[in-house]
């Protein structure tokens, strides 16, 4: 079965822990003793209702305070596919948490309050969900119950977002949906309450959406995670390339290069713990081997004979700094890519984003914990990358502090212009 993976976003009370919880509730997806515990917290805190949100509001800050705080996920499955929900928070102080939620996501759910329309935090989760290259994004107008389920409220509301959205991400897929996370109206089932909508509920979209092309199916990247040397008596010459398929197709014959070296060769075989494959494609998991002795290790990549990705130790990316202490210009930082490790220190900081207006800041260029930014690396070692726009894996990168071990930022890769 296909796996979706997609995160929600949204201002403070928008309901996407109620809109989660209702999810999981109405297709059937929670545990007679989780359904138990929430009935019984729901009673302690004198709700009217089935507090849905609880489902998902795990910390006891978050059930005391009603927010969300850190990123919640949930699994469920349907007969269609299998599903992986992040639940990020929707404060501007938690927005490191919202990048580490939607950094895998195949869709993006952003909620907007009926009564509230499009304000300033839409379009900061908006941009967010642009920057990390989401390619599906489904906008919720929740609590349509609160405006008499009125088909001009949603309508004006569209308008809106759609406006700000032709700037943003024109390209993208975006479906639209009139809902009431707290009565169940077009999340599951359809709504009775709203027959002017007919374009179906959110677990319809969420089961349909095509994603088989939102990954990089044109190059090909195989960056190598380990090598396979059994050295028994049935397998004594075997020697393996495992990792996962990041883009292209590869097919026993293909003629490759391996980086960095450039040496050339040919894939002899696609093997899995199941057996050999013709073919393979993201995200899989496999193991390749080649027609020569080549050395290749961790950290190395196997490419298209005729499709090399860039090389350069100096790199241009969007981060999203996620620790307490700002970044150091000129600071030196440990830096993965894909399976490769190196060492990098900041060259410049281009610019701070001003996410609310999405002002380019220029003058105080100090980035701290949740600010976005675009800076300047150069690496200890070349790295072979593509984009971040057109492959999330090899145009990601992460930061460490060399001192804590802390994951300090995580940056997508753009061209130098």
């Amino acid at each position: 079965m296909e796996l979706l993976r997609f995160t929600t976003a949204g201002s403070v009370d928008d309901g996407k822990s109620t809109l989660i919880g209702r999810l999981l509730y109405d297709s059937k997806s929670i545990f007679e003793d989780q359904l138990d515990a929430v009935k019984r917290a729901s009673v302690q805190k004198g709700s009217a209702h089935l507090n849905l949100a609880l489902f998902t509001d795990g910390l006891r800050a978050e059930r005391e305070q009603g927010i969300t705080i850190d990123v919640a996920y949930r699994y469920f499955a349907t007969p269609q596919r299998k599903f992986i929900i992040a639940d990020t928070p929707g404060h501007i102080q938690y927005t490191r948490n919202m990048v580490t939620g939607a950094s895998t996501a195949n869709a993006a759910i952003v909620l907007i309050d009926a009564r509230n329309g499009v304000i300033e935090q839409t379009h900061r989760h908006a941009f967010i969900a642009s920057l990390l290259g989401i390619p599906h994004i489904i906008v919720c107008i929740n609590k349509m119950d609160l405006m008499e389920y009125r088909e001009d409220v949603y309508k004006s509301i569209l308008y809106d977002f759609q406006s700000f959205a032709n700037k943003v991400f024109p390209a993208q897929d975006m479906r639209f949906i009139p809902i009431s996370a707290l009565h169940g109206d077009n999340v599951v089932k359809p709504s009775l309450n709203m027959p002017w909508y007919a374009d179906g509920t959110l677990l319809h979209h969420l089961e349909t959406i095509p994603i088989s092309q939102d990954h990089d199916l044109v190059h090909q990247r195989f960056p190598i995670q380990y090598v396979i040397r059994p050295e028994s008596d049935e397998f004594h010459d075997y020697r393996g390339y495992a990792g996962q398929v990041a883009g292209g197709f590869f097919h026993p014959g293909d003629k490759i290069m391996v980086l960095p070296s450039r040496i050339e060769s040919e894939i002899v075989s696609i093997d899995t713990l199941t057996g050999p494959l013709s073919e393979a494609h993201p995200p899989m998991s496999v193991a390749l081997t080649l027609k020569d002795d080549v050395d290749l290790s961790r950290g190395d990549m196997i490419v298209g004979i005729d499709d090399v990705p860039a090389e350069s130790y100096d790199i241009k990316a969007m981060i999203c700094w996620m620790n307490p202490k700002p970044l150091q210009l000129h600071g030196k930082y440990a830096l993965k890519h894909t399976t490769k490790d190196a060492r990098c220190f900041v060259q410049d900081i281009d610019y701070v984003l001003n996410i609310s207006t999405l002002e380019k800041v220029t003058q105080n260029k100090t980035v701290r914990m949740n600010d976005i930014a675009c800076i300047q690396l150069r690496t200890t070692k070349p790295l072979f990358f593509d984009p971040y726009k057109i492959n999330r894996i090899t145009g990601s990168i992460i930061l460490i502090d060399e001192a804590s071990n802390e994951t300090v930022a995580a940056g997508m890769i753009v061209l130098n212009s």
